[in-house]
């Protein structure tokens, strides 16, 4: 192994391996029947990762008409003045500091799930039920297959199929990156319903990575002011069904448009590709990145 195909190597261990581990948690699902039942009133947290992941989740299931779903990240989430039925609380640490927060406040009452990673961690003695995802657990701190996993488990839950992104994502995550995309500047992510979570998720995957100049809108706020950033050796990257005439107009300004026909999830798994390559070409190593950790646990 060279000196910079080993930087990343546990990344890409497991952006590899997502396609697999998602079949594995849809089937998962389909013996379990720990989320919340359709109708109720549910808020999903997160932190960092994990909240974009809720934000995904949330807006699926409520464009799936099985309930009001909110999504928030644990440091600012506002249960006590709503009427939620259920908590699900996304960390595959089960060790954030704001989400045992949040569970310690609560103290109760409500129904709480927990999606972790660590079957260990202290979260488990905090909620009224846990889906264990030990197998999409990661050694890289930039976190690739459990968030899109634990995706996966939530969108399954909803009737979703996913047979299609699987069989695009496996394709994907060995495909090599064209040069334009590792010498791009920047990088701006968009997406619509759903994809908005993932949007901003891969612009944080970046960020983290990279220590690259990224950014992550709802698609039709795009052209209210943030297209002005968009120039030659920049990227716009559109998750999901474009906006009408959104191409036209991000290619006036010389930018590389990425808008392929394919299932955002997919989309993301193929971002995380780029980002480790983007990476590798820049001698930076996303298993270990500048200033972060695998868990946040902050003190008082």
């Amino acid at each position: 192994m060279s000196e910079r195909s080993a930087l990343g190597a546990h990344m890409e261990e497991e952006l590899v391996s997502q396609p697999q581990m998602w079949r594995r948690a849809i089937e998962q699902q389909q013996a379990e029947d720990l989320l919340p039942a359709h109708g109720l009133s549910v808020a999903v947290v997160g932190c960092g990762t994990s909240w974009f992941m809720a934000e995904a989740y949330a807006a699926a299931r409520e464009a799936a008409g099985l309930g009001v779903t909110d999504a928030f990240a644990a440091s600012e989430a506002r249960i006590a003045t709503r009427n939620y039925d259920v908590l699900v609380a996304i960390t595959r640490s089960g060790t954030t500091s704001e989400v045992l927060q949040l569970l310690d406040e609560l103290d109760g009452s409500l129904r709480t799930v927990a999606i972790i990673g660590d079957t260990a961690s202290p979260i488990v003695g905090k909620v009224d039920a846990v889906i264990e995802l030990p197998y999409a657990d990661e050694q890289s701190v930039v976190q690739t297959r459990f968030a899109t996993t634990a995706l996966s488990y939530l969108l399954s839950s909803l009737g979703e199929d996913l047979n299609a992104a699987i069989e695009q994502a496996a394709a994907l995550v060995v495909q090599q990156t064209p040069q334009e995309l590792i010498d791009a500047e920047q990088f701006t992510f968009l997406g619509r319903g759903f994809s908005v979570g993932l949007a901003h998720e891969a612009a944080l995957k970046m960020r983290e990575a990279v220590q690259g100049w990224t950014e992550a809108y709802p698609a039709m706020d795009y052209r209210h002011g943030p297209i002005s950033i968009a120039a030659p050796n920049r990227v716009t990257w559109m998750l999901g069904a474009q906006p009408e005439g959104l191409n036209v107009d991000v290619e006036r300004t010389g930018a590389i448009y990425i808008n392929e026909d394919r299932h955002p999830l997919a989309d993301l798994a193929y971002i995380h590709r780029v980002t480790l390559d983007r990476a590798r070409a820049r001698n930076l190593d996303p298993d270990s990145p500048r200033n972060l950790t695998r868990s946040v646990i902050l003190e008082g």
